[in-house]
């Protein structure tokens, strides 16, 4: 599958042992994929998506791209900094309203050089990037608009490829869990152990949509990967349990909880690593409640799949 080498290096995979001890003498071992530090545009799960989706771009001559996301989106930070690195003008279409001093990734944003578009609400963004689209193409550009999180088909298919940075490992996990929005990672997920032949239960902890809406967004991408590999459905996982656990939303999408709150701060205090508020803080908050439920035990291993963000916390 064509993809651009934004990010060629694998992300490392670390043992969470003072993390595991904090949490329970009959931890399982914890473990956890770094995809934070993927080596472009301050990394993220958004990075994998991208390669694939921009090769589409640049193989429809595209000059110009064009998506959209909340004011501090991780897929719209990704897509400027992408877009500065292969010479492309970038459009995001933000909804919320402009900060007067921009933080996070908002000031990578315009750092990276693109152009910033602010609409009311989330109903509002796809309408304004086709007005965009519309715009470009009578100025003689060629625009490529990209769905928001680059969650498409083609954008899981470049995550599945990630997968396979853990099929070398000497313990294959037992569970995967990781954050879930958009759904493009989770499909990913399971493309990818289906693909390579690997088993683990995956989990999908929600940053905002209930679990059977999510189910069916991921469902949705398995079958579309299906069609545009020219895969069966086993092949592709078709055939798997689509897990959600949507019982970190809390008050919604990019409201802290206390469990997430606490989550940040162990993980930080224990491991020195930098979670996000939005995302993964919520991801590793279920994880955490599982572990101390008793629902996995010590001779499983778990890989907690860091999908970044973590500008989010100086936001």
């Amino acid at each position: 599958m064509p993809s651009m080498p934004l990010a060629v290096h694998s992300t490392p995979i670390d043992d969470m042992t003072r993390l595991a001890r904090e949490l329970s003498p009959a931890s399982p071992r914890i473990l956890i994929k770094r995809d934070d530090l993927l080596s472009f545009g301050c990394g993220g799960n958004k990075v994998r998506k991208l390669q694939v989706v921009l090769a589409d771009a640049r193989a429809r001559g595209a000059d110009t791209l064009i998506t959209c996301g909340g004011p501090q989106s991780n897929h719209a930070r990704a897509t400027a900094a992408a877009g500065a690195a292969l010479g492309m003008r970038v459009h995001l279409v933000l909804n919320g309203t402009e900060q007067a001093v921009p933080t996070g990734n908002a000031r990578l944003d315009r750092l990276f050089g693109a152009e910033i578009h602010f609409v009311a609400d989330r109903a509002d963004r796809a309408p304004a990037m086709e007005r965009l689209a519309a715009e470009v193409q009578q100025q003689g550009g060629h625009p490529y608009v990209i769905p928001l999180g680059a969650s498409t088909p083609l954008g899981a298919a470049g995550f599945a490829r990630g997968v396979a940075e853990i099929a070398t490992i000497a313990v294959m996990p037992d569970v995967i869990v990781h954050a879930s929005s958009s759904a493009g990672t989770q499909a990913g997920l399971i493309a990818g152990c289906a693909l390579l032949g690997l088993r683990p239960r995956i989990i999908g902890v929600s940053a905002d949509e209930p679990a059977d809406r999510l189910r069916i967004l991921v469902q949705e991408l398995l079958e579309g990967m299906a069609s545009t590999l020219g895969a069966k459905r086993a092949t592709i996982g078709l055939d798997r349990d689509v897990e959600v656990d949507d019982s970190q939303i809390g008050e919604g999408y990019g409201v802290p909880t206390a469990s997430s709150t606490e989550a940040l701060e162990l993980v930080a205090r224990r491991e020195g690593i930098l979670l996000d508020p939005v995302y993964t803080a919520k991801a590793m908050a279920g994880l955490i409640a599982r572990v101390r439920q008793g629902e996995f035990n010590e001779g499983q291993t778990i890989l907690f799949w860091h999908t970044g963000g973590q500008m989010g916390y100086f936001a």
